[in-house]
């Protein structure tokens, strides 16, 4: 039987377990303490550390991911994603640092869309546009949480959440559940399920920024990327999709194979300069079982992604400026930290080529992400 724990102030779970490989015993350990408080309602930050010493932390506050801390090839232990020591940072206007992101990921193009002839109107947070659901969007409210302590399997933490109707302008009640499993392979699992009472669309994802340098630690363009996707979504000057589809191949867009990130990033290609820099979908293959691959040439560091979403949204912080500090008071500087966020393709609703965001009641709207952190040599 799982073991749900809860309301408690804080709590430690420790298992005891063979060794890996040294002959001494290493233990999983999950600890809760409080992160502060949003309109009466608690908001605490989970811990999550595995058989390896390697810890994933995460609150419900917009169940976001903290924290993940890996060692590099050297054995140094470093945070590689962005966050902040407290609360207060999140509230103080944080760009979605490894918030789940909803109700429809991305932009819809005026904050406008239309279900069986009927128009729904959104809040305008990207002028023009609807960027990750809102002002008010998931990113920002405070989750219900279970932290769930398996007889088998990975400990995790499972985020619920229920969005009434017209919340932010979308139709339908939905019920959402976000769960987090932080392996011994250093691997954080995200699984998502949704369902509605009408008709609504429907795009998540998690935000997060990492830097396999060490967050806070400089740019990301000489992390070297690969991402197996053939073909991209190109932009207009609001960066909504144009509607076309069009091949990687001849582009500073093909990454099919390794390329650092800084390699192309200034030529002249309007795609780059309308985006100003890589901030674009890319029409994953959904042909092999690993999607993307980030490695960090300096540390030894690498993250693999894998997914079943269609696509996968490659940003490289051309909007961050330097202004906003997190752990430890490091900077995140522009260009600092990348996301590869695996969604469905940005402005759906109103593009009918692309694969349908629709969700009706009685449907389940279900999903896996990976994201795995190793070293080579």
């Amino acid at each position: 039987m799982k073991k749900l724990v809860r309301n408690s102030a804080v709590v430690i779970l420790a298992i005891l377990a063979s060794g890996c490989g040294n002959g001494t015993k290493e233990e999983y350990k999950m600890s809760k303490e409080s992160f502060g408080s949003l309109d009466g309602k608690e908001v605490v930050l989970v811990t999550l550390t595995n058989r390896q010493g390697n810890t994933l932390k995460l609150t419900n506050y917009g169940a976001t991911v903290v924290w993940i801390d890996v060692p590099d090839r050297d054995g140094n232990v470093d945070n590689i994603t962005f966050g902040f020591e407290d609360l207060e940072g999140y509230l103080n206007g944080d760009p979605y640092f490894g918030s789940i992101v909803g109700r429809y990921a991305n932009r819809i193009a005026e904050g406008k869309f239309s279900i069986d002839g009927k128009e729904y109107t959104l809040a305008i947070n990207n002028d023009p546009n609807t960027l990750h659901g809102g002002p008010e969007g998931w990113h920002s409210v405070v989750w219900d949480y279970e932290i769930v302590e398996p007889e088998e399997g990975n400990p995790a933490v499972h985020f619920r959440y229920k969005s009434p109707d017209m919340e932010e302008g979308y139709p339908g009640n939905m019920e959402v559940e976000a769960i987090y499993e932080w392996t011994d392979d250093n691997e954080m699992i995200i699984t998502y399920s949704a369902t509605t009472d009408a008709s609504t669309v429907f795009n998540i994802t998690n935000h997060a920024y990492f830097n396999l340098n060490g967050a806070g630690s400089g740019d990301i363009l000489d992390h070297e990327l690969t991402i197996r996707a053939a073909a991209f979504t190109p932009v207009n000057e609001t960066l909504i999709p144009t509607g076309e589809i069009i091949p990687v191949a001849g582009t500073p867009f093909d990454f099919t194979s390794a390329h650092r990130i800084g390699e192309r990033i200034g030529e002249g290609y309007d795609q780059l300069e309308l985006g100003l820099g890589y901030d674009h979908n890319f029409v994953l293959d959904n042909n092999e079982k690993i999607d993307a691959v980030v490695y960090s040439p300096k540390t030894g560091r690498y993250m693999e992604v894998e997914t079943d979403q269609p696509g996968v949204q490659f940003y490289c912080g051309n909007f961050l400026d330097g202004t906003m500090r997190g752990h430890e008071g490091k900077v995140y500087n522009y260009r600092g930290g990348l996301c590869l966020e695996t969604q469905h393709f940005p402005d759906s609703p109103n593009q009918p080529e692309f694969p349908s965001t629709r969700l009706d009641p009685g449907d389940t709207f279900r999903s896996v992400t990976l994201y795995r952190f190793g070293v080579r040599e």
